[in-house]
């Protein structure tokens, strides 16, 4: 986790883009929820493009969060394809349970500020920060 004073951020790696995006949604709810207790009872196909890599990442965690607010699902595993900056994925998670989920701050948005997606090690790093 990353300390800002927006709210709070996650750097999501992975060795390929897919990876790193996936990785960037379980960082994003982890931050609201307790992932070891959410079951994969649902799935949603989720579908997002930006001009970059960094609106494409944005967009991705946007149409999940509109997911959550709409439909009260929160998820914990994502099957995601990327292609150039163009993403479809399959998001796994349950309705949110207050009574049985240990939640967290509610991610209310993604900001730009500081965002980054760059290659590193083989693989890619994402820096991402969120409005509590």
């Amino acid at each position: 986790m990353l300390e800002h004073t927006a709210d709070a951020g996650i750097v999501a790696h992975g060795s390929t883009l897919a990876e790193t995006f996936a990785h960037a949604a379980e960082g994003m709810y982890a931050l609201m929820v307790d992932l070891g207790g959410v079951y994969e009872a649902e799935a949603r196909e989720v579908a997002a493009s930006g001009e970059d890599l960094e609106r494409l990442l944005t967009n991705w965690l946007l149409e999940l969060l509109f997911v959550t607010e709409t439909e009260g699902l929160v998820f914990r595993r994502f099957d995601v394809e990327v292609r150039g900056t163009t993403l479809r994925a399959r998001a796994y998670g349950e309705a949110l349970d207050p009574g049985r989920h240990e939640l967290g701050g509610m991610v209310k948005g993604v900001t730009r500020h500081m965002m980054e997606v760059v290659p590193e090690d083989g693989g890619f790093r994402a820096r991402v920060l969120f409005d509590l």
